[in-house]
């Protein structure tokens, strides 16, 4: 209990509380002093007796919600249509999530029928709901009011849609349109090689982007990927976390065509979407046929490599498939993609040492093989079923170090630095065990060869690119699948080579066998500077690339043996350190490549395009719009660093003085995807593809040449042909300008 000598005391602070209080209550008073509903949201009637309109003005700070908007009849003989309103904007709200909104203005206009001539009023129901943004919600609530008609006749009896409302699925939530209502398809040519599909979707009602396939039935004509725009993430209760699409959507498809002439092209297109009031319909495939104008110089008749490898895949014969996917394997066995595999297969071969025998080095070799070609196929079938970049994913910094790691390791053990071994006790159970079965290492060699196939192979070609589209858009997966298992032992037929002449040419024991081991360990360093070349500065790549070449230089040197061959290993020790040192020296200096390690040599050989760096699909499109404006054709290059072709095409391609001519009135676009995040992968999916290098050109009329699409290395001449003929103006436009 408080004495008297202090009441006052704490009488007066809390007087003074009350007062701070107060003038605080004041300030938020006048802060979110909200307006009474009738102020917030005002309303006016009229009618001509055909129709209803509701001007609603709403104020400033305030919204109402479509869902819960409705105008309804309350007298038995007036019926009202279903309401029509302007499109809204889209808002993330506190209380019901997702939806659609009106601010400031906006009419609806609703239908009046009416069976008695003689009415002059209409008694009107209106129903809504909306917010302040500064955070209050007004519950739902239904104003009456009375609207004079003008006079007219009798009108017939409202249709069932209209009595029922069908159009409201979102506030009936028991009737719901039919699908060709709730999702209304047109289609029509966007030029000689593109349609235009287009979706006008019912409120309430949404697409799923995974659900939407179009492609054609023609023998004259062949479709690419559908170009979708983004969509809205969506939590559905049907197939978990989904991208859809509310109101409308427009989509291109991209065809190519071998007649230049009008043709009708046959189209399959399907979708399947939903009612947010909880009805999902089946999937709907549409047959329709759409006109094409004939084609222009530019596009007519010029299909891309992997396009037509795709509809190889999809149409011809499978021994054919097969067969050509082998060849096609075993050429690009030869680049430098796959090149690295070599001295990775032939060092676990030598790692053997004296154990090493013809047909014991075939089935590692064989094994290696296999674990890479299963590994590939797998990897890229389901990565391109998911509509994602294979590439990328595993070319993430943590991945590549640790790999090269690998190999640092197992050059160090072919040094004769360590040697890992297990206790005794386990190598004498091994022992007997590989006596009785050849199986030896094959399980390690297995893991090899499918790392190998998923972090050292990773070039982007045709190739690869019409199998993972024939999985990824057609759903065919066995053929894809099919033809990618069979590329893939092609690319492993030379290693098969490598594997049974190393366990022939190899010595069996002596001296000689350690120091072609020791060789092997070079090698394996070269790959690690390789791998580690990709995610590293350009410079440092330079310090990366000596390490291998002075170890090389310093062990020629060592095992330089007196006779004939003397003078051969000490000039290619001497070579080898000279090398090594021109590339520190190099990298001291400022050079980047390692092929022209001194600045000077290095100045003279790279004279890069002028590229302007985009990042969005919104940066693409504005770039696009400008070189419309001016009438200027657009390039884009999709690059990363860790890209092997991309290097190739930038230091032999773009460096052709016949390249730069053609380019020279171009806008250069570069998509430097080499961070994989959301911005990267947002580009790759609106252009369908599947990782660098990939180039995509437009016209001075701002269209995409979708079959002019280039993947994988191009030599010089071969792109410079094929450029002239994608940025050139079409004739149909040349001779209407």
């Amino acid at each position: 209990m408080y004495s008297t000598a202090s009441g006052p005391l704490a009488l007066a602070r809390t007087l003074a509380l009350v007062l701070l209080a107060c003038g605080a209550a004041a300030g938020v008073g006048a802060r979110d002093d909200f307006l009474p509903p009738e102020e917030a949201f005002r309303y006016r009637l009229e009618s001509d007796g055909e129709q209803l309109l509701v001007h609603w003005t709403i104020a400033p700070g305030y919204y109402l919600y479509k869902s819960r908007m409705d105008v309804a009849s309350a007298l038995s003989s007036m019926q009202l249509g279903t309401p029509r309103y302007p499109r809204g904007e889209m808002h993330s709200d506190d209380y019901f999530g997702e939806q659609e909104i009106f601010r400031d203005a906006l009419t609806v206009s609703v239908p009046v029928v009416r069976h008695n001539p003689a009415a002059r009023e209409l008694a009107v129901e209106l129903k809504w709901q909306g917010c302040a943004d500064a955070g209050l919600c007004y519950p739902p609530t239904v104003w009456t009011a009375q609207v004079a008609l003008a006079p007219g006749a009798a009108t017939d009896r409202p249709s069932i849609d209209d009595v029922l409302g069908l159009g409201r699925a979102r506030t009936s939530g028991d009737e719901f349109l039919p699908p060709d209502e709730a999702f209304r398809l047109s289609a029509s040519a966007d030029g000689p090689d593109r349609v235009r599909l287009t979706w006008q979707i019912a409120p309430g009602y949404y697409l799923y982007r995974s659900k939407l396939k179009a492609n054609t039935s023609g023998a004259d004509a062949q479709t690419g990927r559908l170009n979708l725009p983004a969509g809205k993430s969506k939590m559905d209760e049907y197939f978990g976390r989904q991208e859809v699409y509310y109101d409308e959507l427009v989509a291109t498809l991209p065809v190519a065509r071998a007649a230049a002439s009008a043709t009708a092209l046959p189209l399959a297109v399907t979708y399947q979407g939903c009612a947010d009031a909880g009805l999902c319909y089946p999937p709907e495939t549409k047959h329709i046929s759409v006109r094409l104008p004939p084609g222009g110089e530019a596009g007519g008749g010029f299909v891309s490599e992997q396009d037509r490898l795709a509809a190889l895949i999809r149409d011809g014969s499978l021994p054919l498939v097969l067969a050509t996917f082998f060849g096609l394997g075993l050429l690009l066995a030869f680049t430098p993609c796959v090149l690295p595999m070599v001295p990775i297969l032939s060092g676990i071969i030598a790692g053997h040492g004296a154990n090493v025998t013809t047909r014991r080095a075939f089935a590692l070799s064989l094994t290696y093989v296999l674990g890479m070609a299963c590994t590939y196929t797998l990897a890229g079938a389901l990565f391109a079923a998911a509509g994602q970049q294979a590439q990328a994913v595993f070319q993430q910094p943590w991945i590549v170090v640790l790999f090269a790691g690998l190999f640092v390791l197992l050059a160090i053990s072919m040094f004769g630095v360590f040697t890992v071994q297990m206790p005794a006790a386990i190598q004498t159970r091994l022992a007997d065990l590989s006596n009785r079965q050849t199986a030896g290492t094959f399980g390690g060699v297995v893991v090899m060869g499918a790392l190998s196939a998923l972090i050292v192979t990773t070039c982007v070609a045709p190739p690869l690119i019409a199998t993972l589209s024939v999985i990824g858009q057609s759903g065919d997966a066995a053929r894809g699948a099919a033809a990618l298992f069979t590329m893939s032992l092609g690319m492993g037929a030379p290693l098969l080579v490598v594997g049974a002449s190393a366990g022939k040419l190899l010595p069996k024991a002596g001296p000689w066998m350690d120091t072609v081991k020791k060789l092997f360990g070079v090698m394996m360093l070269a790959v690690a500077a390789w791998m580690l070349a990709r995610i590293v500065p350009e410079q440092a790549a330079l310090v990366l690339w000596a390490v291998p070449a002075l170890v090389a230089g310093w062990l020629l040197w060592r095992v330089s043996r007196a006779g004939p061959a003397l003078w051969i290993t000490r000039t290619a020790a001497v070579a080898a350190a000279a090398y090594g040192v021109a590339l520190l020296a190099g990298a001291a200096l400022g050079a980047t490549d390692p092929l022209a390690p001194l600045p000077r040599l290095a100045a003279a050989a790279h004279d890069e395009l002028p590229f302007r760096a985009i990042k969005s699909v919104a940066d693409l499109e504005r770039e696009v719009a400008a070189a419309k404006v001016q009438g200027r054709p657009v390039l884009l290059d999709f690059y990363a660093d860790w890209c092997v072709s991309c290097k190739e095409m930038e230091k032999y391609t773009f460096t052709d003085a016949g390249v730069r001519s053609t380019l020279a009135g171009a806008l250069l676009l570069r998509a430097d995807v080499t961070a994989n995040d959301e911005l990267d992968q947002a580009l790759l999916r609106h252009f369908g593809i599947f990782g660098p290098p990939t180039i995509a050109f437009y016209g001075p009329d701002g269209v995409e040449r979708r079959n002019f699409r280039v993947v994988g290395y191009m030599k010089a001449g071969e792109f410079a042909s094929l450029a002239r003929r994608a940025l050139a103006r079409p004739a149909l436009a040349a001779a209407g300008s």
